[in-house]
């Protein structure tokens, strides 16, 4: 068990699936992603049920030589351990899978990466929009020396 876990590494792949799928098969394509993790000797730690969602762009999948465009697919995701060389079987994998859209797989680490949402006050600072004046009216701004303003750059730069 040791050897795995030295040799092993912690992936994630985040998964598109063809909206053709029914609300009543999405658990059986989403088992038998896992299950194909599982054959190749991986071990899920975390994953998510997929979830449709709008695309930003059209996406395009061609199976036996008949080319479909999505504008909407099911999103998941899956986080494993698993052996490099078994990884690389398990791409080769999924390119073959006619219900994959598309996916990513990359090298992550076993914890917990999701950033938590940060609240913003929107209210606290408001900037003060410039107007423009019009004929006539005279402009509070001082006049600006460009010889100040150039010893100030060449202060900065330095």
């Amino acid at each position: 068990m040791e050897e795995k876990e030295i040799d092993g590494r912690v992936y994630e792949v985040g998964y598109l699936l063809v909206p053709t799928i029914s609300e009543e098969e999405l658990p059986t394509s989403y088992g038998n992603l896992k299950e194909l993790v599982g054959s190749f000797g991986g071990n899920v730690i975390s994953d998510e049920m997929p979830k449709m969602i709008d695309l930003s762009f059209p996406m395009f999948k061609t199976v036996k030589n008949v080319r479909s465009k999505f504008s909407t697919g099911y999103f998941g995701w899956v986080k494993f351990f698993m052996d490099p060389e078994k990884a690389l079987e398990l791409k080769k994998k999924l390119d073959l899978d006619p219900t994959i859209i598309r996916f990513l797989m990359i090298k992550t680490v076993k914890e917990n990466t999701i950033a938590a949402k940060r609240f913003v006050h929107r209210d606290t600072v408001r900037r003060k929009v410039p107007t423009m004046k019009k004929e006539g009216e005279v402009s509070d701004a001082a006049p600006i020396n460009k010889e100040e303003v150039d010893k100030e750059i060449d202060a900065m730069v330095a």
